[in-house]
């Protein structure tokens, strides 16, 4: 048991980053195809393929999913997916090619490093060349690298952040994982206390609710935040439970982040179905209340991996 996303079998994680730029890119690969829902709930998204994982929607599974930094820049990364995926044969067939299907959700991160380097389709390759089912590095890495969160009072006030992730398997092998990029305007609560968020002048916590609802100034962060992610399951699920699964990860987030899906944020959630098992009765209300226990765990484990708490 690796205790992250990567127990669930046949997907690989890639990652990449510019260190001196303070972003990256994350990609998960399901190169068999997975079943994939999402639930946006962040009023601030940047988002790519989102449409086509409507149930209503006819292609079915997807190829990989991306999670970048660099605002809307940084959807570009996933076209390096696209090109690194159709060079080794995957994708939906049309007949004269494949065509890999890549959903994909950017996180602002401009103002933390260099706002003219940003994940491109280079990245988005060299995550697909980084790509592994045995290795995963949590904190400044991917799409994580220049994530932050508690911004109320600006980036000189907030605290680094990064990329986590946990699963949980139960004892009849439903295997629930969760890989988060934090990247919340809000802050970040561990049994009530906050463990990273917006600093006072002193470098002490204080609460970023408290200040909005008292009319704190954001200045000037609206949507230049959001928290993305997917989850991922071994569980045999249709589009339309996968998009219910995302919607109850959510949940997780709720948990351990305040304030959560504001207009200053983006937040996307995915849910990867590999369907390597299939269970008799419906499993949405297991595997989603598995998704918010992994999803508050992965969030937890992005900020204490990270750099300079």
């Amino acid at each position: 048991m690796k205790r992250n996303i990567l127990d669930i079998c046949g997907l690989k994680v890639g990652q990449a980053e510019n260190r001196d730029a303070k972003t990256g890119v994350t990609v998960v690969l399901a190169e068999n195809g997975a079943v994939c829902g999402v639930d946006v709930r962040g009023a601030a998204p940047g988002t790519r393929e989102t449409d086509l994982l409507n149930p209503i929607n006819s292609v079915e599974k997807v190829h990989a999913v991306v999670l970048s930094g660099g605002s809307a820049f940084g959807l570009e990364s996933a076209s390096g997916v696209m090109d690194f995926l159709e060079e080794q044969g995957i994708g939906f067939d049309v007949g004269v090619t494949k065509v890999p299907i890549v959903p994909a959700a950017v996180l602002f991160d401009l103002a933390n490093g260099d706002a003219f380097i940003r994940p491109d389709k280079a990245m988005g390759r060299q995550a697909c060349e980084a790509a592994s089912d045995t290795i995963l590095k949590e904190g400044d890495y991917g799409a994580g690298c220049g994530a932050t969160v508690g911004k109320l009072r600006g980036m000189e006030h907030c605290t680094n952040s990064g990329i986590g992730s946990w699963s949980e398997t139960t004892e009849n092998g439903i295997c629930v994982a969760a890989l988060i990029a934090v990247n919340a305007f809000g802050d970040v609560y561990e049994n009530g206390n906050i463990i990273a968020g917006t600093k006072d002048d002193f470098g002490n916590f204080i609460s970023t609710e408290d200040g909005v609802i008292s009319g704190a100034s954001s200045l000037g962060f609206d949507g230049k935040n959001t928290t993305i992610g997917i989850i991922a399951t071994n569980v045999k699920l249709t589009k339309a439970q996968a998009k219910k699964v995302a919607g109850m990860a959510h949940d997780g987030l709720a948990r351990c982040i305040r304030p959560i899906h504001t207009t200053l944020d983006g937040d996307t959630l995915f849910c990867l179905s590999t369907g390597e098992m299939e269970l008799p009765t419906a499993p949405v209300d297991v595997v989603g209340i598995l998704a918010a226990k992994v999803t508050e765990q992965a969030v937890l484990r992005a900020v204490k991996t990270a750099k300079h708490l």
